[in-house]
């Protein structure tokens, strides 16, 4: 079909009148009328009662117009699409993260940031940091919101560090004046996050400082399973202050080391060696400023520095 013949067809509508449309498609009317009867050749249909003065629709050109309308939207959006990934100013935007830290950060910052960037979409990973750091260097993913200690070859901008946090059953003789030292987990029963994750790395880095040996007893992904097993007096979990309850009934406190708290120092890694989409360049910007006031807001709710 001939977009041209569509777009006269729907000006002549909107004009009313041969002569305006015709002025306004800058054609003559002998033209225009050429293209419309053209138009209604290729459809079989007879779109206008009359190409006079007046012109009224047939029953069957009113509803074609509403349809010729809706095309030719879509065909200049799709347009503007072409246009604007020509320009680098859209596409998708592939971001990686812990479950528990995409659940903490993204719900809010997702639809925030594809109405500041239109064009721009946001497609989230979940994986551990091992997982989420040879996902970059493959090209999957542009962004990893992960442990920022290490992986010097890759670009990062920090984000607030979260804490740790040391998950109980209740009256547990741990954490009942509200923190819990990694010095006193000697041989405790360990429920925490496999290997590969920030949360693991963060936890076994201030053992090892602390000389400390635990006794892993139980390892799994889901905050909320190892939450069940510590409610439940199967030991002592680990997870990060972004945790989120689902109604356990545990005791919690900050994990410490000589007096300090345990943290995560967090960051948005990309592959530097890389150039980044232009329509990727302003996240972690965006992103650091999100969680920076999430963060601070979440803090000032609970009159607590470190869970959020």
């Amino acid at each position: 079909m001939n977009f041209k013949h569509l777009q006269t067809f729907v000006t002549i509508c909107e004009c009313g009148t041969v002569s305006r449309a015709a002025a306004q498609l800058r054609i003559t009317q002998p033209a225009l009328s050429r293209r419309v009867k053209a138009l209604q050749e290729e459809l079989g249909l007879t779109l206008f009662d009359n190409l006079g003065r007046r012109l009224a629709l047939t029953s069957e050109g009113e509803e074609f117009l509403r349809h010729s309308r809706a095309l030719l939207a879509q065909a200049e959006a799709v347009l503007a699409t072409g246009r604007a990934l020509g320009g680098g100013r859209a596409g998708v935007v592939r971001i990686g993260g812990a479950p528990h830290t995409l659940a903490a950060f993204f719900p809010s910052f997702v639809s925030k940031y594809e109405k500041q960037n239109p064009g721009v979409r946001v497609r989230l990973f979940e994986a551990g940091a091992a997982k989420l750091l040879t996902m970059i260097e493959h090209g999957e993913l542009h962004f990893a919101v992960t442990l920022a200690l290490g992986h010097d070859h890759f670009s990062k901008r920090p984000i607030p560090p979260v804490q740790l946090l040391v998950l109980t059953a209740p009256r547990s003789r741990y954490g009942r004046d509200g923190t819990v030292d990694v010095g006193t987990l000697r041989g405790a029963p360990l429920l925490v996050m496999p290997p590969g994750y920030a949360t693991r790395e963060a936890f076994d880095a201030a053992c090892r400082i602390a000389g400390v040996e635990g006794s892993i007893v139980f390892e799994s992904a889901a905050l909320n399973t190892l939450a069940a097993f510590a409610e439940a007096g199967h030991g002592v979990a680990i997870v990060p202050a972004t945790f989120r309850s689902k109604g356990e009934r545990v005791q919690i406190a900050r994990l410490e080391l000589r007096r300090k708290p345990v943290t995560m120092p967090l960051a948005i890694l990309w592959d530097g060696n890389k150039p980044l989409p232009r329509f990727a360049e302003s996240f972690p910007e965006s992103f650091s400023a999100h969680v920076t006031a999430l963060m601070r807001e979440r803090n000032h709710k609970r009159g607590r520095l470190a869970v959020c």
